[in-house]
């Protein structure tokens, strides 16, 4: 039997209270009526955090709590930071951490990532850790080597404990935000690459657990066909989350894939 899929909503900066009010009512309204196999988070702007997991912990509810970063420190003197511990304390059930743009935006290094997974861990929340090569590194056919670096600086240190309670999330960077989307045979190959990685290190009943997603312009329109692939476990939406009528398509995507199987 196929194991669940993953769809996960990443708002990213946007949305003011009260269109993500309406974004969310009308999601949660849409998934009342599914008998969801998919399980779904939204992760919106952290200033949203009370609202979100107040929808999320209404009976009935059909998806989980997220947001989209977290401190690499406990606590202190860290001003404008939010610390694990805080999002645990309003029942935060995900939290992304290594997205391209911060990386490139804030200096978010290997070393940075998993410090904010171990600070995730530690609050039971589950770390959605993302990868991805740059076109420039595809193009130069380094986008393998660029992703096993990443993957073995975070995920391969972790204990197979950890790594139990762990996603990741594979980004092309060069896909997300420009309406570029690998292929599906680009996404499969890479996620089966990845988990080829998790094999080697933790043997393959981990490595068919561990989820792993597929980031990079997801839409309505290519969600089934990547969701078929073999290895893509579910996917991180960007752009295509901001929208209910798309986002709920996505997810039904999924629910077709799942049925099936």
């Amino acid at each position: 039997m196929m194991k669940p899929k993953i769809v996960i909503g990443n708002w990213k900066m946007n949305k003011d209270f009260e269109e993500a009010e309406d974004l969310i009512s009308t999601i949660e309204d849409e998934l009342a009526d599914f008998q969801l196999q998919t399980e779904v988070v939204l992760c919106p702007p952290a200033i949203y955090a009370e609202l979100v997991t107040d929808h999320a912990s209404e009976e009935g509810s059909n998806f989980y709590a997220g947001l989209q970063n977290v401190s690499e420190y406990e606590n202190g003197a860290y001003t404008g930071e939010i610390s694990a511990e805080m999002q645990a304390s309003m029942d935060v059930s995900f939290c992304i951490v290594g997205h391209s743009e911060r990386r490139k935006y804030f200096g978010e290094t290997d070393e940075i990532v998993l410090k904010k997974m171990h600070r995730l861990l530690a609050n039971d929340i589950v770390p959605v850790m993302c990868c991805g090569e740059t076109l420039e590194e595809r193009k130069a056919g380094k986008h393998f080597e660029i992703v096993e670096k990443q993957i073995e600086s975070t995920i391969c240190t972790l204990t197979p404990e950890e790594l139990e309670r762990v996603m990741i999330a594979y980004e092309p960077i060069w896909a997300i935000g420009t309406g570029e989307t690998a292929t599906p045979e680009q996404a499969q190959e890479m996620l089966a690459f990845i988990r080829s990685l998790i094999e080697k290190k933790f043997g393959t009943q981990l490595a068919v657990f561990t989820y792993i997603l597929y980031g990079g312009s997801c839409n309505a329109k290519n969600a089934l066909e990547l969701f078929s692939q073999p290895d893509v476990d579910g996917g991180l939406i960007g752009g295509a989350s901001l929208k209910a009528d798309e986002f709920i398509k996505i997810i039904e995507a999924a629910e077709t894939v799942i049925k099936d199987n």
